[in-house]
């Protein structure tokens, strides 16, 4: 925790960035906002950590493990199609690569829909209650896809799931910023954002045992297997999820925290960022205006959709990694071992991150990355650096994407109903790419996609344009912080984050 922060006087960033109104600041220690919690003021220090371990402890052990199986199950709804596929669900169903490619598209349509409003109202709401109910959504729908029996099923399918998952990752978002310290974010949100890519390891895994060993039992095809027994794990998943998640700091029942780890809660994320309290003033729909009104948006939302579209061979991957030449129970087990790679490097980084404090250059890095592996998948049949490649593309952006959320939200910390309104768009905007890049990976591409390859360059440049200028930014801004301090003969207080 850190010990000099900024003073007890805001400043007002919502109005033009160019004409900040800088208000009073001054040297403080985190026990000057103790007073504001009656059961933590007359605590001594050592009874104070006591409560802050506990409150960690059950943020770590049962928030952070339940929302990562969550998006765990999320995403495994989202992508189960590419390994079935293999199995023979776009056979199944008479479609063409055109169709098959419009259902991958129609599930971002639902998802871009429903993303603002639902985490927007969950700012203001009960995050106990509405999360869980997404995922019995999306899986319930993913269950019924067994009983498809037309392209057209498979597009209604596709846009009912992407409405249920769309609100997910921004809530994720805005409940770790609401719990997690600037310092602790970047590394908690690698564990949660393991769901995303921890499902490309087990959906190869599960496709080997389910897809290879259950077709014709019950007459069913190992694809509709496939989804059923993923649908019902993940109801499972939704069910046990009302009893393991908090609200916010403020609002959370006692049955997960006791009334002073509820105050501690507050204390420190009202230390972390500096005086400033996350509980919203106004209505919902002010957050998403001052959201649009900040120029962070844009930029962020710039980065982020060079970084969805530099991921955009994931639907695709088991299609790529079958042009290696191997039968699909192999290509079904070798999708794992990049994607653990990819785990074990946004941990890393991720913790990296977070431990000085910097995002800009740890992006970057990680994206020449996947522009490397692409390079080389696209300019050679060699099969062994063919996979190395997908080793290097498959970490880039999963590494990317992980730092650049926190940095959002620490940035954009206050409202919780403008950070929210910022996560949502930015996710919405990006997501709009995946509208096109399905149609640059089409079997005619094979072995090589060297279009999917020049799209997945594109997003990495164009990634690697939007954290040069955010960091441009972020130093304009703490610049004037500076000259104000100076002017005012004021110690250094609460700076914006590169």
């Amino acid at each position: 925790m850190a010990i000099h922060q900024r003073g007890t006087e805001a400043l007002s960033v919502e109005k033009d960035r160019k004409d900040l109104d800088l208000t009073e600041q001054a040297e403080i220690v985190p026990n000057e906002y103790l007073h504001l919690y009656p059961l933590l003021v007359d605590k001594a220090p050592e009874d104070l950590k006591k409560i802050e371990k506990k409150l960690l402890f059950k943020l770590d052990y049962i928030f952070l493990p339940v929302v990562t199986l969550m998006l765990l199950m999320g995403y495994l709804d989202r992508i189960n199609v590419a390994n079935a596929r293999l199995a023979g669900m776009q056979d199944d169903l008479h479609m063409s690569d055109t169709m098959w490619s419009a259902g991958i598209s129609l599930f971002y349509v639902g998802y871009i829909i429903s993303q603002l409003p639902a985490t927007v109202y969950l700012a203001k709401g009960l995050p106990r209650n509405q999360m869980p109910c997404y995922v019995l959504a999306w899986s319930a729908v993913t269950a019924c896809m067994a009983a498809m029996s037309s392209g057209w099923s498979f597009l209604l399918c596709r846009f009912l799931v992407g409405v249920a998952e769309g609100p997910f990752l921004p809530m994720v978002s805005l409940m770790t910023s609401s719990w997690y310290t600037k310092e602790e974010a970047p590394l908690r949100m690698a564990i949660w954002h393991a769901g995303n890519i921890a499902s490309n390891i087990f959906s190869g895994l599960l496709a080997a045992g389910i897809l290879h060993n259950m077709e014709g039992v019950a007459n069913l095809r190992s694809w509709q297997w496939f989804v059923i027994l993923e649908g019902i794990i993940g109801i499972f998943v939704g069910i046990v999820a009302f009893w393991c998640l908090p609200n916010f700091p403020h609002n959370t029942p006692t049955s997960f925290l006791t009334p002073e780890e509820s105050e501690m809660a507050q204390h420190r994320m009202l230390v972390s960022f500096g005086g400033r309290s996350e509980d919203d003033e106004g209505g919902a729909w002010e957050g998403v205006v001052l959201a649009c009104k900040d120029p962070f948006t844009w930029i962020f939302a710039v980065l982020h959709f060079g970084l969805i579209v530099a991921l955009s061979f994931k639907d695709f991957f088991p299609s790529i990694v079958k042009t290696l030449g191997y039968s699909n129970l192999m290509t079904y087990l070798i999708q794992a071992p990049p994607y653990l790679f990819a785990y074990i490097a946004t941990v890393l980084i991720s913790w990296s991150s977070g431990r000085f404090g910097e995002h800009c250059w740890h992006i970057i890095g990680s994206t020449i990355g996947c522009m490397v592996g692409v390079i080389i998948m696209i300019s050679t049949l060699n099969p062994g650096a063919r996979y190395f490649g997908m080793f290097l593309m498959c970490s880039g952006p999963f590494v990317g994407l992980n730092i650049h959320i926190p940095w959002e939200t620490t940035n954009v910390a206050r409202p919780r109903t403008k950070r929210g309104a910022l996560v949502a768009i930015t996710n919405c905007i990006a997501s709009v790419s995946h509208w096109f890049t399905p149609y640059l990976f089409l079997r005619s591409q094979e072995p090589r996609y060297t279009n999917g390859g020049i799209l997945i360059l594109a997003g990495c440049i164009t990634g690697i344009i939007g954290c040069l200028v955010c960091s441009w930014y972020v130093r304009r801004l703490n610049k004037k912080l500076d000259e104000h301090e100076v002017a005012n003969s004021l110690p250094k207080g609460w700076r914006y984050v590169e």
